[in-house]
């Protein structure tokens, strides 16, 4: 699904990756760790296609080599097959859960009701059936994150990007909100590549890479929960 081989970045003379290797198999669950500062969210973006690495060997995600696409279709490629799950939920506060929900597919030009339809299947599944016509502000931090959840998988990516996902979340939401990720794997395939300073979230992956000062230096295999 995604291999990384000699990833660079720099900002200026600031080297915040330092050659990173990495290869993560369709359906997994993977959780980066390790103290601020070590390269976690920049690794995350680069893979994400959201930034560009100085230099690299190679970058692939789903058969596709991104570093030989043009912006546009770099965008296109992002749209189809990526989806992203950010700290802050950064649903646009003047829409519904619903029409938030929408956006990406109507962005990739997908039939009006087709989208519509799809978003409620999705919410329903997300235990969002009454709060779909709800804004924002109207709803709580678990149900913001999972309306967020549901708009990266409108256009059911390949892969989903999670920048620290339960971090503004208290104990129970930051629970609920784990436990769907692996719903979501288990019932659709998705893959899962998480930034997580949570380590019982990152205990529950299938591996956890370890990062320190723009390196991978541990590669944790870790037991693989059964599925129910």
């Amino acid at each position: 699904m995604i291999k990384a081989e000699n990833i660079h970045k720099s900002y200026g003379d600031l080297e915040v990756l330092k050659g990173v290797d990495l290869h993560i198999k369709k359906s997994e669950i993977v959780a980066i760790v390790g103290p601020s500062g070590a390269g976690k969210t920049t690794l995350l973006q680069i893979l994400g296609t959201l930034d560009k690495p100085t230099s690299s060997d190679k970058l692939i995600i789903n058969n596709q080599d991104i570093t030989k696409l043009n912006d546009k279709d770099l965008s296109k490629f992002r749209n189809k097959h990526i989806g992203f799950i950010f700290q802050f939920h950064q649903l646009l506060p003047e829409f519904t859960a619903l029409e938030n929900v929408c956006i990406p597919a109507y962005i990739a030009n997908k039939p009006k009701q087709k989208v519509i339809a799809e978003a409620k299947e999705i919410l329903d599944f997300l235990g969002l059936t009454n709060r779909m016509d709800h804004k924002p502000n109207e709803l709580s931090g678990g149900e913001q994150q999972r309306v967020a959840v549901a708009r990266a998988l409108i256009n059911k990516p390949d892969v989903i990007f999670a920048d620290e996902p339960s971090g503004n979340l208290d104990s129970a939401a930051a629970e609920s909100l784990h436990e769907l990720f692996f719903t979501l794997r288990d019932q659709f395939g998705q893959t899962f590549v998480i930034v997580t300073h949570n380590l019982e979230l990152a205990n529950m992956t299938d591996r956890k890479l370890e990062m320190k000062d723009g390196q991978i230096v541990r590669d944790k295999k870790q037991v693989v929960r059964s599925k129910e």
